[in-house]
């Protein structure tokens, strides 16, 4: 606290000393214990005053005291306002401060006057004030002035983001959170309600339940197109699952254990549903995810979006430079009601082109993320069919060239981490939080063709036709009103982009996601071909072979998709060999392959079973002369490179580091044991492991933690419908065989060639038994 008694100005003599001393340590002690002194307004006004210019207090616990004396019930609050007008001035510059430069933690030595205001009750004071209302016993409520209301919900912003604690003080009151709520019905109020709200939600332990908002659906219903935006920045807090890291780095292990405590309905997808069931509600996204903003004109655009970017840094002072414009615009025109009343407004135009841009793609992010969290939500089927309905596909294909992807070289391209949540700009977030709706969309359902225009359609179906292969049920019973219009649809758009991206961008990672799930699911020939008509199997194999790219992210992300495009697809072999036409271009790929099994073995695992298909498939002279010029074919046929990759599968994964994303080594190895049950070749797999393991001197080692993962395997994926569907349709290997092949390694007798058991001499046997035991 020494801060507050000021480093030049020591109190003359003990008592003096311990006098200051003690105002500050029993106020700190009281909010800790709630007894003693709470608020300023305890203590006598001539020892206050004494002591202020010694501690630099800047008059802020004298002011603190007028204001509690001027706010009595039933008093008249405008001179309570003309206080709290001065406290503010001392208050904002240091949150303007904050907001602008590098923000760091806060502390009282950073910002004493906001320090100051808490540490005397401020805080507590201006709840008391902004709630008054609700505590009266009379029917008819007494209304604050609106002036008020904004300039106390300014000054409590400001304490919460200069001084730590304040933030988690508030949203430890029920009762306050959701008196905020009821703020945002008034329009003038909105903006400042709003950005407290999303302050205090953002820190709260538990997740606020949306249906405890008096009159929710009421309250966005009223809400006009831009405070719906704003809206969706709230419930971004309310509707995901809270964030406790990369959900990928999580192990299966702990996850699994986590949803045996909570089989019940987690907040976030109670919120979700709740929020489905307001009428109008996706609708109103949708058409807020797709309205038109005005075009930047000029070739210093990029630059000057950055720049300003650069100085606001928070959506706190770009929504309040445009309130002030919507405000000024209001006394000089009778206000519209139509949602593009804000980009009509007459003032509008005095803001800088790109700021007008920024605003708008910073409410596009948070629509686009509060729809892609329901898309991945329980209610994902009818999610998509009200986005389906409202055209929210067409909407997006319409602002691809002209927002979302528009035209530019920027010569100071941000690489940054696959994180939707990192600290990069509104274009770069823009454009991640649109990949992920479209990898949200397409996953495993069959709207992904909305993706597509009429002619595409038609495409995929002379495909079929000329294979002489039955159209997907999918594709035909697309709603072709529903259908991206114009000369090319988004997914087409998109590969255009993913072309034109250095080698290295992270954007390359959500474009390769977006795209792999348009392939995903059950196969198909006709989906694969019109990706390879269109050159992407040739793009994904020169960022893989020849463009240096070294970021993991990216390479996985073009793995797992090169796996997708050439799944059973004999052309997409015939093609990768005419690329890759070089041993050194064979011999870079491979080395790109094994740099990293758990990034690579979906591709793999899509080599193994297409070699196995094309293997039975012999009658056709075509499969039969790709088997014998294809060099990745031919590199795979050899059982010794197939043994070499199941080594390695087995080995870099254990039960207790098994998570979503390593799990699939697990799966590949368990492709490659059943194809070679399927030919009576198991036994020779398995004694293969066991030589592996005594030539390498570790006997059992790699077995036991073999019948681990399987013994894991089951508990995982007998009680999950969605994951055994996945296996199912993406090895074409019915899951009844999955089953069974994996019953039968685990069998306990030793007598039997199928079973691991069989391989493990006994002082070796079950030396992890209890990993798994509850």
């Amino acid at each position: 606290m020494a801060t507050l008694l000021g480093s030049e100005s020591p109190c003359t003599g003990g008592k003096r000393r311990n006098c200051n001393n003690n105002i500050v340590t029993k106020f700190t002690a009281s909010k800790i214990t709630g007894q003693g002194f709470s608020r300023g307004t305890q203590l006598p006004g001539g020892l206050l005053q004494e002591r202020d210019k010694r501690a630099k207090w800047n008059g802020i616990p004298t002011l603190l005291q007028k204001l509690y004396e001027s706010s009595h019930p039933n008093s008249d609050l405008s001179h309570a306002h003309n206080f709290l007008k001065v406290l503010s001035s001392h208050l904002s510059m240091e949150a303007m401060s904050f907001v602008t430069e590098d923000r760091k933690t806060a502390q009282e030595s950073t910002f004493p006057n906001t320090y100051t205001f808490d540490l005397f009750g401020g805080v507590d004071l201006l709840v008391e004030i902004l709630m008054r209302p609700t505590l009266t016993m009379q029917k008819k409520k007494p209304k604050m002035n609106d002036d008020l209301v904004k300039d106390c919900l300014s000054v409590l912003y400001n304490c919460c983001i200069c001084t730590e604690g304040v933030t988690k003080s508030l949203a430890a009151r029920d009762d306050f959170v959701l008196f905020l709520f009821t703020l945002m019905t008034n329009k003038k109020t909105f903006l400042q309600t709003a950005t407290l709200i999303e302050d205090i939600l953002g820190v709260k332990k538990e997740m606020i339940q949306l249906e405890g908002i008096p009159n929710l659906s009421g309250l966005v219903q009223s809400f006009d197109q831009q405070q719906l935006a704003n809206f969706c920045r709230i419930l971004s807090v309310t509707i995901s699952e809270p964030d406790v890291g990369n959900d990928d780095k999580h192990t299966l292990l702990a996850k699994n254990a986590q949803q045996k405590r909570n089989a019940s309905p987690s907040r976030a997808e109670v919120n979700q549903v709740t929020l489905l069931n307001i009428p109008g509600f996706i609708e109103r996204l949708c058409k807020l995810a797709t309205r038109k903003v005005s075009e930047a004109t000029g070739a210093n655009f990029l630059q000057e979006l950055e720049d300003w970017y650069t100085w606001l840094d928070n959506a706190l002072v770009l929504d309040a430079l445009m309130q002030m414009a919507t405000e000024d615009a209001e006394q000089s025109s009778t206000e519209s009601s139509d949602e593009s009343s804000l980009a009509t407004s007459p003032l509008r135009h005095r803001l800088p082109q790109s700021m007008k841009i920024v605003h708008e793609i910073m409410y596009k992010v948070e629509v686009l993320y509060v729809l892609c969290v329901l898309l991945m939500g329980r209610q994902r089927n009818q999610v998509h069919k009200m986005l389906a309905e409202f055209r929210l596909i067409p909407g997006l294909n319409n602002l691809f060239d002209k927002l979302i992807w528009r035209k530019y070289t920027a010569s100071n391209h941000v690489v940054h981490g696959q994180n939707e949540n990192c600290d990069c700009s509104p274009e770069i977030s823009f454009k991640i939080q649109f990949l992920r709706l479209l990898q949200s969309f397409s996953d495993h359902h069959e709207n992904k063709y909305l993706l597509l225009n009429s002619q595409e359609l038609n495409e995929l179906s002379a495909i079929s036709m000329k294979a002489n292969i039955p159209e997907v049920e999918a594709l035909v019973n697309t709603d072709r009103s529903l259908v991206c219009d114009g000369k090319k649809g988004l997914l087409t758009r998109l590969l255009a982009v993913m072309k034109r991206e250095p080698p290295d961008s992270s954007f390359r990672f959500w474009q390769a996601r977006a795209v792999e799930s348009f392939l995903r699911g059950a196969t198909s020939y006709a989906d694969q071909m019109f990706l390879l008509k269109r050159g992407l199997l040739e793009h994904i194999l020169f960022c893989i072979i020849d463009s240096g790219c070294t970021s993991r992210d990216v390479l996985q992300s073009y793995f797992d998709l090169l796996g997708e495009l050439m799944k059973f697809n004999i052309d997409a072999f015939k093609r990768f060999n005419k690329y890759v036409n070089t041993p050194e271009k064979f011999q870079t790929f491979l080395t790109q392959i094994n740099s990293s099994l758990v990034d690579s073995n979906m591709l793999v695992r899509c080599i193994v079973l297409s070699l196995d298909r094309f293997e039975s498939q012999t009658e056709d002279v075509k499969v039969v002369e790709v088997l014998s010029e294809c060099c990745l074919l031919s590199y795979m046929a050899r059982v010794e490179n197939r043994l070499s990759f199941l080594f390695r599968l087995i080995t870099i994964i254990n039960v207790q580091t098994l998570t979503q994303e390593n799990v699939s080594c697990l799966n590949t190895s368990l492709v490659i044991l059943m194809l070679a049950r399927r030919k009576a070749k198991l036994p020779f797999y398995l004694n293969a492991l066991r030589e592996k393991e005594y030539a390498e001197k570790y006997p059992g080692c790699l077995l036991n933690n073999f019948h681990n993962l399987l013994r894991f395997w089951q508990r995982h994926y007998l009680n999950k419908d969605k994951d055994s569907t996945c296996l199912e349709n993406s090895s074409c290997i019915p899951f009844s065989y999955w089953k069974e092949t994996v019953s039968v390694l685990l069998g306990s007798d030793r007598t039997s060639l199928c079973a691991i058991a069989s391989y493990i001499d006994e002082p070796f046997m079950d030396l992890d038994r209890d990993l798994l035991e509850d």
